[in-house]
């Protein structure tokens, strides 16, 4: 993709046009939810909550994949770093997510031979260089993520290796708008879908989520007239009271997506119920290695328990993720709960919620919902003065 092609996507007189088109076509309270941590970032980045009208309120949803992994996941990843002659490979943003007790970060001052990597072929890598040693690759992410380890897994098979396992804890997000709208606490007037995984699923791979609840959707990308223009398509709908599952990134994604990824996804992982941080088992939104895989499952070829897991005290990353809260509304937010000191795994994300409110908004509950206005793409919003809700949320 050429750099002018980019350009014309962070242009602000064609995102100004549009914020005005919002503005005139917005008539009515609404509650909007991005279900991408990149979107969230792009969104706080981008200023855009600030270019819209006080009747549109942005929610951030579940998606991002280190975020809502459970306590019990990472628990997991750390147990097994202390085994003898195990070595973990994994992306970065899993290194400093708070377990009951512990970190990988932390298990690796303590010695434990914890490695980050950039890609899962890495981790192939490093377990063909010892041959003594078991490597094992926290599988976490979307649809956008799990090709790519049945790739590495396909090619650890090739490869006859041995020493390499993945412990699948790979989402699908889907069944996530399933629970969504099935959760009474929160009101969702329309999603702005994914754009990674759109590429994957394409948008036929929301058919019967949209099928079954007609609430409107968009396909949404990354860049400021992107998101804006999804934003744009979300309030015609409404307010002419018609529901669509569009698509407006069309350049990048089609109606049946990658099916060459699909079908990789489909020879290594099959479908199983999966817990999710904050909203809880959602039937067949999970992947597991299928039995045929089984060698190189790290589920199956490991020994080891995992003592009970505890959720941090008073952390509303739970409410956060399903868009009943806003990090400003966690007692712990700024508190004790920072990027430099993270207590909850959405402060750890550099696309996690509380990472974003903590960068780009500051203290206050700001945005679009308190009014707060910022003068385009590019320059983050100002922050209001709104009292926090000093209400816990767990058991604090």
């Amino acid at each position: 993709m050429g750099i002018k092609y980019m350009e014309e996507y962070r242009d602000p007189e064609i995102a100004g046009r549009i914020a005005d088109n919002i503005r005139r076509a917005s008539k009515r309270p609404i509650r909007l939810m991005e279900v991408c941590g990149t979107h969230t970032v792009s969104i706080f980045r981008n200023g855009i909550r600030g270019m819209l009208p006080k009747t549109i309120a942005l929610l951030s949803g579940p998606g991002c994949p280190v975020c809502v992994t459970t306590q019990k996941e990472i628990d997991t990843f750390i147990r097994m770093a202390g085994l003898d002659e195990v070595i973990i490979a994994t992306f970065g943003d899993l290194m400093r997510v708070p377990g009951t007790s512990s970190s990988l970060q932390k298990q690796r001052a303590e010695g434990r031979d914890i490695r980050m990597v950039y890609a899962a072929d890495d981790a192939l890598k490093i377990a063909r260089q010892h041959p003594d040693k078991k490597v094992v690759f926290p599988g976490v992410g979307f649809e956008t993520t799990a090709p790519t380890i049945a790739a590495t897994l396909l090619a650890a098979r090739e490869m006859r290796l041995d020493n390499f396992f993945v412990f699948s804890a790979h989402k699908c997000v889907p069944p996530a708008l399933f629970a969504l709208m099935g959760n009474q606490d929160v009101r969702i007037d329309g999603f702005i879908l994914p754009g990674h995984v759109s590429v994957i699923i394409g948008t036929r791979g929301y058919v019967p989520f949209f099928q079954k609840y007609r609430v409107p959707c968009v396909v949404a990308g990354f860049e400021p007239v992107d998101i804006l223009q999804a934003i744009y398509t979300l309030i015609r709908q409404i307010e002419s009271g018609k529901a669509e599952l569009s698509n407006d990134y069309r350049r990048v994604v089609t109606v049946d997506g990658n099916t060459k990824a699909q079908q990789i996804m489909k020879d290594v992982f099959e479908v199983r119920d999966a817990a999710w941080r904050g909203i809880g088992t959602i039937p067949e939104s999970g992947l597991k290695i299928r039995a045929t895989f089984s060698d190189l499952d790290a589920e199956k070829m490991l020994d080891f328990r995992v003592p009970e897991s505890v959720e941090p005290k008073g952390c509303c990353c739970g409410e956060i993720l399903t868009g009943r809260k806003i990090p400003p509304e966690c007692p712990l937010y700024q508190k004790v709960c920072t990027p430099e000191d993270p207590v909850g795994a959405c402060m750890v994300s550099s696309e996690g919620t509380c990472a974003a409110y903590y960068r780009y908004q500051g203290s206050g509950i700001g945005g679009q919902g308190s009014g707060a206005r910022s003068r385009g793409p590019g320059v983050r919003d100002q922050v209001s003065g709104r009292e926090r809700d000093k209400s816990p949320c767990t058991d604090s």
